[in-house]
């Protein structure tokens, strides 16, 4: 486990401490998600997060101002506290570790879903259905579009990968050819 991960870690379960006391466990993850894809998305903004020029406290304020309005003052003192301690890259790591650890507390699980083509969301929630009667817990499914995937599906869940697409299957069939020759 890197240093990243594990700094992101301990600042998300901070992060979901507060935010259970409040009870804005879910509205805190939007929050944060809206931070990470706008911090994300412009490079101005990165290149001005990542400026060793700029003090921590300018950094700060422009964040504060620009979410201020959007965000809890959790989420904002919790991405100034980082951002003070010279973590700023590790915003979207933190966002990554509070779904983990609320997930985990709320026997929720996120599953990354890797097709060929973009999935109903009917067949979205079958498939939600059948991973959470497999994992025990509710799950969420995000769908991600991959042409090179020829067919079928992977889903990532945590760590875990079910591979059932066709180039899996064509890989896995390349290596039991080539070991029983």
């Amino acid at each position: 486990m890197s240093r990243g991960t594990v700094v992101a870690r301990r600042y998300a379960k901070a992060l979901f401490e507060l935010a259970r006391e409040q009870g804005l466990v879910a509205e805190t993850e939007t929050q944060l998600q809206a931070i990470v894809e706008a911090t994300g998305k412009d490079a101005e903004i990165r290149a001005f997060l990542a400026a060793p020029g700029i003090t921590a406290e300018s950094k700060v304020k422009a964040i504060q101002a620009a979410f201020g309005g959007k965000a809890s003052s959790i989420v904002l003192n919790t991405i100034s506290l980082l951002i003070e301690r010279g973590r700023q890259s590790e915003i979207a790591s933190l966002l990554d570790a509070y779904r983990i650890v609320s997930g985990s507390v709320l026997g929720r699980a996120d599953a990354l879903v890797t097709s060929a083509k973009p999935l109903s969301e009917e067949y979205k929630s079958k498939l939600a259905a059948q991973f959470g009667a497999l994992t025990g817990k509710t799950v969420r499914v995000e769908n991600v579009v991959d042409a090179e995937l020829l067919g079928g599906l992977t889903v990532r869940i945590g760590d875990t990968l079910y591979d059932g697409s066709l180039r899996g299957k064509l890989d896995r069939l390349s290596k039991q050819l080539q070991t029983s020759v």
